[in-house]
């Protein structure tokens, strides 16, 4: 019952949307809301703006894209602000065909898919209200009605713009049905769907042999000639072509350059005067924003060919590369995972970082930056700070290389493996060694990789299986310290008092007996060597931390144990060093005693409920965990 509830509600929420009157009311309509006359490239900026824009490290992101399209914020904005923006303004780049050019799998298809849905929905808001002459094979503006003559004076009354004239199809209804009296013509509210081809329309290249010219602008009726006597006559025409049913929306050209050039000529007039030829008759205006989508291959191939020159001057290449950033690469994954059917199998934590670190590696390109390897670059790509590089070093780095991350192993590739992994037997689980795995063994049947990049590729999966086994070193370890906060936060203060007084010439009062020593040296060295500060540098640290405290002081703020990130990481390591021998016996034990079955029982108990393990994937850690440190 709740189903049919709800289709009835959405068939009530439409018919309340619809709309019919005359153009004379649709005028009125216009005069009390001019942006109901705005153009489909403007009506895309709208629906993106709609959304709302955040600001991120003072760049400007997009939500329209958030739930689906992750680590391409740069290509996002310049997007946008490069020629949605400047089309909506009705710059010339509104005459130009947007070219979304990249590796496959990069996310161009998704960005179309999602202007398209977008549009479908923003359509059947009052902000983005689409309203059309009744019976109008192309759904064309109404305002083509107002004579050329007569334009100027309605522009400057209503406060809107009118580009475009009648379809041939509307000229003769007006001469026929309406007898010229333009206010009488009905105008209707239109939706725009791809599905009931409005607003939407869709090319895909195929055998050049089959394909006709007909797809995009229509064609004869032959069997209504001898009726109307005529080719030139529109009721002996079909208006069903991608280009007239993509007008007042999005015209998508998939693969577009693998088009024959025929297809492809029709675009010149389109793009700059915003009308195409079509059977027997004069121009036909359209207004639809044209966005097509290749590979760098394809593109290259394109404007080496002289040929292509009018057209290349005709359109803007936006480069979407692949994303860059681990914690980014994850969030693909586990959206593409959440279509599946899989969701039963336990995919233990780490696993799909692990298989982003591999990705991530095989797309970024070496710095030139003194001490600079991949590893380091990739975390600080990913927002992580990287001793010894400032944020101006990062700005630097992502400007060294225009083309990073247009070559590298593509998202599909790594969701093949992982499905792979996933299918594999009745598994209750699968972790970062099983997904490392797969992605190796595929690498032997990859069809476009050279011998040379398997080995490098080979290289990045054990770089990424050295960096998950520092994980999980570090969640064993963590989860065998009980309280490790209140433990950790302990220590912090310990050594903050310690160095106070050393820096400050005094003494350390005992919390217990209240005796006054001298600062702990051991204490504070054996935390500061984790971190490799030598004999020599200790006192500058020591300094650091304190001016560091006096600021957060100043400011009002607290400096606690998460102020300081390389305080932080010497002080987990003192306690996993402190714990290492307890770690290793207890993981290692095969007839562990009742003192170390307890514990075992509580670190799993404390991975399941802290940290998203299964019993079983717990388990299987631990066992990995404690073969590590007995090496």
């Amino acid at each position: 019952m709740d189903i049919f509830k709800k289709i009835s509600d959405h068939r009530m929420e439409i018919d309340q949307l619809a709309w019919t009157g005359t153009f004379a009311e649709y005028i009125e309509l216009v005069r009390k809301k001019p942006y109901l006359a705005m153009t489909a490239h403007s009506r895309v900026y709208q629906m993106l703006a709609a959304q709302g824009v955040g600001d991120e490290n003072g760049k400007r992101r997009y939500r329209f894209f958030d739930q689906d399209i992750f680590g391409l914020d740069q290509a996002i904005e310049r997007l946008v602000e490069e020629y949605f923006h400047s089309a909506a303004r009705r710059l010339e780049v509104r005459k130009r065909i947007l070219l979304l050019m990249g590796p496959v799998s990069g996310g161009k298809s998704t960005i179309v898919t999602l202007l398209k849905r977008g549009l479908e929905m923003f359509s059947r808001t009052e902000e983005g209200a689409v309203y059309a002459i009744k019976g109008c094979p192309m759904h064309e503006e109404p305002l083509h009605l107002i004579p050329d003559m007569l334009r100027r004076d309605v522009e400057v009354e209503l406060g809107v713009k009118i580009e475009g004239s009648l379809c041939p199809s509307c000229q003769m209804r007006l001469r026929t049905e309406y007898h010229g009296r333009i206010e009488d013509v009905l105008v209707e509210r239109v939706f725009v769907s791809e599905e009931s081809r409005v607003g939407i329309g869709t090319f895909s290249p195929s055998d050049p042999k089959s394909q006709d010219i007909a797809d995009l602008t229509g064609s004869m009726d032959f069997s209504t000639i001898t009726e109307f006597g005529s080719e030139s006559d529109p009721r002996a025409y079909r208006f069903d072509g991608e280009l007239n049913k993509a007008n007042r929306g999005i015209m998508e050209f998939q693969e577009m350059l693998k088009c024959d050039e025929k297809f492809l000529w029709n675009l010149l007039s389109l793009t700059q005067e915003g009308n195409f030829k079509a059977g027997r008759f004069a121009l036909i205006s359209a207004d639809e924003l044209i966005v097509a989508h290749t590979n760098e291959t394809e593109y290259k191939s394109f404007i080496s060919n002289k040929k292509n020159e009018a057209l290349q001057s005709r359109m803007i290449v936006m480069p979407i590369p692949y994303n860059l950033k681990v914690s980014d690469e994850i969030k693909i994954y586990n959206k593409l995972i959440g279509q599946s059917d899989m969701a039963h199998v336990h995919i233990a934590p780490h696993s799909l970082r692990a298989a982003a670190i591999f990705s991530i590696l095989t797309r970024l390109k070496e710095s030139k930056k003194q001490g600079m390897d991949l590893v380091k670059k990739m975390r600080m790509y990913d927002g992580e700070e990287v001793e010894g590089y400032k944020e101006a070093d990062l700005k630097e780095m992502q400007n060294e290389y225009l083309e990073e991350g247009m070559s590298g192993i593509d998202p599909r590739y790594v969701i093949n493996r992982i499905s792979s992994a996933l299918i594999r037997q009745d598994l209750q689980f699968i972790n970062a060694l099983d997904v490392l795995r797969s992605l190796k063994e595929g690498l032997d049947q990859h069809p476009s990789i050279t011998k040379e990049e398997r080995e490098r590729y080979l290289n990045f999966i054990s770089v990424a299986r050295k960096e998950y086994d520092d994980l999980a070193k570090k969640e064993v370890q963590k989860a065998f310290v009980y309280s490790f906060e209140e433990s950790a936060k302990t220590l912090f203060n310990n050594y903050l008092d310690n160095i106070e007084s050393y820096c400050n010439w005094g003494k350390v009062k005992d919390p217990m007996t209240g005796e006054e020593m001298d600062p702990d040296e051991r204490l504070m060295r054996s935390i500061e060597e984790q971190i490799g500060i030598s004999e020599n540098a200790k006192k500058a640290f020591r300094e650091e931390i304190l001016i560091r405290m006096s600021s957060y002081s100043r400011k009002g703020h607290r400096f606690n144990y998460s102020s300081h990130e390389r305080l932080r990481e010497a002080i987990e390591k003192k306690l996993f060093t402190d714990l290492k021998d307890i770690v290793k016996i207890t993981t290692s034990t095969k007839t562990p005693d009742e003192m170390q079955l307890k514990r075992i029982n509580e670190v799993i108990s404390r991975l399941v409920d802290e940290h998203g393990y299964t019993v079983a994937s717990a388990n299987e850690l631990l066992r990995y965990v404690g073969s590590l440190l007995n090496r």
